[in-house]
């Protein structure tokens, strides 16, 4: 087997698995910002991937399935209980995804959500969020069930053989896997294996809630987009430029270009870059043709931050705007890096 195991700062790990006789391979749980990286591990080991798998709806990331499998044209897998609407490939419980000579087989555990599942392969078990290490899945989201993860785990998984590797969908601590009869012998929440003291120690966990939980759900469940996702996109498609050649064009009258402010006219006139224009976000397909009516024109958008900036200048850029450009940067860079301010707020000059 050729095995590639990723992590990411956010302690959310995924795998690259594939049969080295055929070349064909598989991401397990694979995270949206990784996905050149996957590429990348597969094109180093000549493999060829062949489907992108999500063990359960998670919800404390974006979850890269979906974008994965349209770059390459593969299926999606997941549990038949996924709610995804976009899902190719549905496992039942004991079902097999083949790899060439290699097999991922499905174990449905669900616990940590309804559509959580394992994947058995040769020595090793992909655990999701069922089995971590040193601890469990837990059961306070949306679709988890402790008493249905006691039964995942000590009246499944937990049976399996002791030696075999363990491999969660997270760990926090930096930790590479684990193996069934560590986990038995040293996790804190499989000491105790009577079914109501294990649910009443899941319901008093009293966990943080994820940071990005609504939107991770949303995104994860529909097929929708992140916003940061949205950001990503819109600067793939556009040019920028930094503060240093603005202050120059600024400087020189902005002969040649149009500098658009997109933020609300409250943030426009307590301090704005000279020579700027504005035009909201909001109000910029409603306005585009009254504002701008020569196409042919070079355009700066820029904001606070530089964020939503971009996602006019792509917007700008489908309308027809060939010469648009974001700011590197925004308002506030601008102002950090002491350049002219025309407002009312408090320490500009005009």
């Amino acid at each position: 087997m050729v095995f590639e195991s990723i992590a990411t700062e956010r302690g959310c790990r995924s795998y690259l698995v594939g049969c080295p006789d055929t070349s064909r391979a598989a991401v397990i749980d694979p995270e949206i910002t990784q996905l050149d990286r996957y590429q990348a591990l597969a094109a180093r080991n000549g493999l060829s991937i062949r489907y992108a798998i999500d063990t359960h709806t998670h919800a404390d990331h974006f979850s890269g399935t979906r974008e994965l499998a349209h770059r390459l044209g593969v299926p999606v897998v997941m549990h038949r209980k996924s709610p995804a609407p976009f899902v190719d490939l549905r496992l039942d419980n004991g079902e097999m995804i083949v790899l060439g000579n290699l097999r991922l087989t499905a174990i449905h555990t669900p616990g940590h959500t309804g559509d959580s599942m394992c994947l058995l392969t040769e020595d090793r078990l992909f655990t999701g969020d069922t089995l971590l290490i040193g601890a469990t899945g837990r059961t306070d989201l949306p679709g988890g069930d402790p008493e249905a993860l006691h039964d995942s785990l000590f009246n499944g998984i937990l049976k399996l053989d002791p030696a075999l590797m363990v491999f969660p969908a997270h760990d926090y601590q930096g930790r590479d896997h684990s193996t069934i009869g560590v986990e038995l012998a040293t996790n804190p929440r499989l000491q105790n294996r009577d079914r109501q003291a294990f649910v009443d120690m899941m319901q008093r966990l009293n966990l943080t809630m994820p940071t990005h939980i609504t939107e991770a759900l949303r995104t994860n469940m529909t097929g929708g987009k992140a916003v940061a996702q949205l950001l990503s996109e819109a600067a793939a498609g556009v040019p920028f430029m930094s503060l240093a050649e603005l202050k120059a064009q600024v400087d020189g009258g902005l002969t040649d270009m149009i500098l658009l402010d997109v933020r609300e006219r409250e943030a426009y006139d307590a301090g704005h870059i000279p020579g700027a224009r504005l035009l909201p976000r909001g109000q910029l397909e409603l306005r585009v043709n009254q504002e701008l009516p020569d196409s042919t024109k070079r355009i700066l958008t820029y904001c606070e931050l530089g964020r939503i900036s971009t996602l006019a200048a792509a917007t700008l850029k489908e309308l027809g705007f060939q010469r648009v450009v974001a700011l590197d940067g925004g308002m506030q860079a601008w102002q950090e890096a002491g350049y002219p301010v025309v407002g009312t707020g408090p320490g500009e000059s005009s």
